[in-house]
């Protein structure tokens, strides 16, 4: 029988018009969170996917949303997604006729430096050799590939485990929040001030004197409100210390009032009471970057500063988008030949 065969640079061509594909979705989305609902909404689908990238996230809400409106799958939200052989190794396998969701990739390749303080001297390190003694080894995205995951209404096979999902009374705080959130403002060499109202620092819910590094919250709300406060004012504590936080006000604000919003999604909290403040507005008075630029960069951050916040907290959380056990089952052996599949977060995350 006669097969075709596929020349690399075919299939060059194909892997990069599925990149085009890609972005030019992802531009789309950008685009809708121009409006500052469309955003809050991101954040809080991104706070149930944090074990993906943000460009990942709004990939799978948009592939999911089409899934859903031809019939391919029976709830408007995902739950838990993951590749074809990770599936398998949970026991389940994708439902016949069931396309898959295209997201990014990433592609790393090994550098290594004697003098690790100096950006020159890195080199790419050859595949299957190892970093010479006394050298610094890290890696490098050096490129983006498609590939696919689909969600667990996509599959069949040995039943999820169930993980158990925070249950709050009104107003009340997530138990454990308060006090993790003070410890990570604590150790970031900050010290925490209760103040009797909003009119004690300047009409605010709470203030981070960076000069005196002092976080300010004001007493008379209720625990929810001053978590979700405190977790706002330590998104901003992260945004000081970090060598690219943004020099905008507006940018800052919105950042770390997501950071809150994300914080609070994760411990299954209903954020809708809070407002995250339009985007439009600031990203169009930031001159020298496009909207575009500074929505995908803010809420890449955000992401990154809320996972890095919630990843120091021993608290009850929702599911962070990866099925249950997929990091606890065994790989394949080295030995026997078979190159074991990458962990799902390092598959998605760039």
């Amino acid at each position: 029988m006669y097969r075709k065969s596929i020349s690399g640079a075919d299939k060059v061509a194909a892997r990069e018009a599925k990149l085009d594909e890609a972005r030019a979705k992802l531009a789309d989305a950008l685009s809708a969170l121009m409006n500052g609902a469309e955003f809050q909404r991101a954040i809080e689908f991104a706070a149930r996917f944090r074990s993906h990238s943000f460009n990942n996230t709004l990939l799978i809400w948009l592939a999911h949303n089409d899934a859903y409106d031809s019939g391919r799958v029976p709830s408007a939200t995902p739950t838990y997604v993951a590749g074809y052989r990770q599936w398998q190794r949970l026991g389940r396998h994708v439902v016949k006729g069931q396309a898959g969701y295209m997201i990014l990739a990433p592609v790393t390749a090994r550098y290594v430096s004697d003098d690790p303080a100096n950006p020159g001297s890195w080199r790419r390190l050859e595949r299957g050799k190892g970093p010479p003694d006394g050298e610094t080894l890290k890696s490098r995205l050096v490129n983006v590939r498609p590939t696919y995951v689909w969600d667990v209404s996509q599959t069949e096979g040995d039943p999820i485990p169930l993980l158990p999902v925070p249950q709050l009374l009104e107003g009340q705080a997530p138990e454990g929040l308060w006090d993790g959130l003070v410890s990570q403002v604590l150790n970031q060499g900050y010290r925490l001030s209760h103040v009797p109202d909003a009119a004690t620092i300047g009409g605010a819910n709470g203030l981070t004197n960076f000069a005196t590094k002092i976080v300010s919250i004001r007493e008379n709300m209720d625990e929810l409100a001053r978590c979700k406060t405190l977790a706002h004012e330590l998104g901003h504590v992260l945004q000081g210390a970090s060598e690219d936080g943004p020099s905008h006000r507006g940018i800052a604000e919105v950042e770390a009032e997501s950071v809150a919003l994300m914080t609070l999604a994760a411990h299954g909290v209903d954020s809708s009471q809070y407002t995250v403040p339009y985007v439009a507005g600031w990203a169009n008075s930031v001159k020298g970057r496009s909207p575009l630029e500074l929505v995908a960069s803010t809420a890449s951050r955000v992401r990154a500063m809320a996972v890095q916040i919630l990843d120091r907290l021993d608290t009850l959380q929702v599911a962070d988008g990866a099925p249950p056990g997929l990091q606890q089952v065994p790989q394949p052996s080295q030995r026997t030949g078979a190159r074991p599949a990458p962990p799902s977060r390092q598959v998605v995350t760039l």
